[in-house]
């Protein structure tokens, strides 16, 4: 209900903010692809360029027909059930954590390496701090640090491209050769399976611009997609090629976890390993600030939905939601202590939650396209390029699981834990009416604390389930009506609901509508169903005004699906979910 106005970001700051963490691949994604698949890395990383493409067209219908933050949740929000939704959530969540503490003491173990005097933990805690801070301050803050980080990290990789290409005029193609004359681990297809199955991290945070699109300018969204896929398409395959000429692929190993330093050392000497490890440091933080854009994004659009906990929507002055900020890095934080800096194990978290998003979002276009097919979307995915890329993130997730068993194990500790909070948020009022039957039966002696616990826990059942709900309706039959009851009835907690129907032109409710609507009260007796005539025109401004006049949120109204001719954009209605 708070519209407090927004900046809204531009081409390059939104692509910076969620190009930081995919572009930040490149540091680790070629020395992935070269203990894979050898010296056919770079076809690897090209097939990974082929699949993200693939993405670009599966995200750019689903965010186009539904451009409301929450990624891979609001595409199965909208589609399907609101328990299904809230498993993509989840493993969003995981993700972002994952890739926010990673990433925080990556950069600063290459600080490390710069300055051996940097205590790595308390410096990430510091980092993760930091980024709490600029987020806190807003988004337009925080993209001015992300444009500037993103613009150093390109014009980093050029100057290492064009001094590794310095390098192989002045010393020819030898270590090439050498390197293909290496014997491949097992056969070529193998090779290539589990090498394209490690490079699929490289394409993590093409998901995150999803979670923000409400804070892009119209027609921003799809530029990001573009150009993120440019980036990890030309950079990616281009880095390992060059690593390829310039490293002996039994040298790779060693240097693993700083691989394009060690290629800038060799290539340029140690200035270029410095400004690499620097930039290194800068974009992997970068990387950071796209965590918490995307989280805060997402919790936002979860707690509207009553997912989360209400107090989690408080904002400051400057329209950010702080408290989601601050709960997100005492999180980060708490793994990081937990770990004791050992962060091996977050790599199980972070792989297959990535991945599985990514799956979960293919299925909402799915489902967009079976459920929605008529609610307008500027560009369509198809089915080919869909199965296709469905195949290949699903591939990849096994050849994953089946290089690193352990991982597995890692991420059901860590998703079980944070599922069984979502589920409780979900299932509170069920839950409250066990407890409450519970302490009635072995309580009972004490009758009057029994007494005083049944009113406090009725009450709060009470509150619950009083928040109203409302659906625009264009006439629509009795079987229709009775869809949205049964959706209200098991995704939704409440007894009150309004039907609204607008009136154009004097005309007037046929007795037939009115005759469904009793028959919806007899069938629904424990929902109050209130119907309201309102002559006027069905648009964003109706809906604000009844909104407010209700003090009912936008994302308790429903309508059905638009079709071709409906004359707004879906995300002008503000919020209005789809549940025909």
């Amino acid at each position: 209900m708070d519209h407090r106005p927004i900046q809204k970001l531009k081409e390059l700051p939104a692509t910076a903010i969620c190009g930081n963490d995919i572009s930040s691949s490149c540091l680790y994604v070629s020395a992935l692809a070269i203990l894979y698949a050898g010296q056919y890395a770079w076809l690897a990383l090209l097939i990974v360029a082929f699949v993200l493409f693939l993405f670009r067209s599966i995200y750019g219908e689903v965010v186009g027909a539904l451009p409301l933050n929450g990624g891979a949740y609001n595409a199965l929000l909208n589609t399907t059930s609101k328990a299904t939704a809230s498993l993509a959530a989840t493993l969003t969540l995981l993700s972002y954590m994952a890739t926010a503490v990673i990433s925080a003491s990556e950069a600063m173990h290459y600080a490390h390496g710069l300055w051996s005097g940097l205590p790595v933990i308390p410096a990430t805690v510091a980092l993760l701090a930091a980024f709490m801070g600029l987020t806190i301050l807003g988004i337009g803050e925080s993209s001015r640090a992300a444009v500037a980080i993103f613009i150093t990290h390109l014009l980093s990789l050029t100057v290492l491209a064009a001094a590794a290409g310095v390098f192989i005029l002045g010393h020819g193609l030898d270590i090439l050769r050498s390197n293909y004359a290496a014997p491949l681990h097992g056969s070529f297809s193998k090779a290539l399976f589990f090498g394209f199955s490690a490079a699929m991290l490289g394409i993590s945070g093409f998901e995150s611009s999803a979670n923000f699109v409400e804070e892009q300018e119209r027609g921003v969204f799809p530029k990001t997609l573009r150009n993120m896929w440019v980036v990890v398409s030309f950079f990616n395959p281009l880095m390992a090629f060059l690593a390829l000429c310039v490293i002996a692929s039994g040298d790779v190993p060693g240097h693993q976890e700083a691989l394009l330093s060690y290629m800038g050392a060799i290539a340029g000497g140690p200035w270029l390993s410095v400004l690499i490890s620097v930039d290194a440091a800068l974009v992997l933080s970068g990387a950071v600030l796209t965590s918490y854009v995307g989280v805060g994004g997402l919790i936002e659009r979860m707690t509207l939905d009553r997912v989360m906990p209400q107090f989690l929507l408080k904002k400051n002055r400057r329209g950010s939601s702080y408290r989601i900020m601050i709960m997100f890095f005492l999180l980060s934080s708490s793994i990081l202590f937990i770990t004791g800096g050992r962060l091996g194990a977050l790599a199980g978290v972070y792989t297959i939650s990535f991945l599985s998003v990514m799956v979960l979002f293919a299925v909402g276009n799915i489902l967009l396209k079976i459920k929605r097919a008529k609610l307008p979307r500027p560009e369509k995915a198809s089915w080919p390029a869909l199965l296709i890329a469905v195949m290949a993130v699903g591939a990849a997730i096994v050849g994953n699981a089946v290089m690193n068993p352990p991982y597995l194990v890692v991420f059901f500790q860590y998703f079980i834990p944070t599922i069984l909070v979502v589920v409780v948020m979900l299932k509170r009022t069920a839950i409250l009416r066990f407890l409450f039957s519970l302490i009635r039966h072995l309580f009972d002696p004490i009758r009057r604390f029994v007494l005083t616990t049944n009113s406090k826990i009725l009450d709060l059942i009470d509150k619950i389930n009083s928040q109203e709900f409302v659906f625009f309706t264009k006439g629509d039959d009795v079987a229709t009506l009775n869809k949205v009851m049964l959706y209200i009835k098991k995704n939704e907690q409440t007894n009150r609901l309004k039907i609204v129907t607008i009136l154009e032109d004097d005309a007037d409710v046929p007795d037939s509508f009115l005759n469904d609507l009793d028959v919806l009260n007899r069938q629904y007796p424990e929902i109050e169903i209130e119907f309201v005539k309102r002559e006027g025109t069905f648009g964003p401004a109706l809906v604000r005004e009844l909104s407010k006049k209700w003090n009912i949120p936008i994302n308790f109204m429903f309508i059905g699906s638009p079709g071709d001719h409906f004359p707004y954009r879906i995300e002008d209605l503000g919020g209005v979910r789809l549940i025909i």
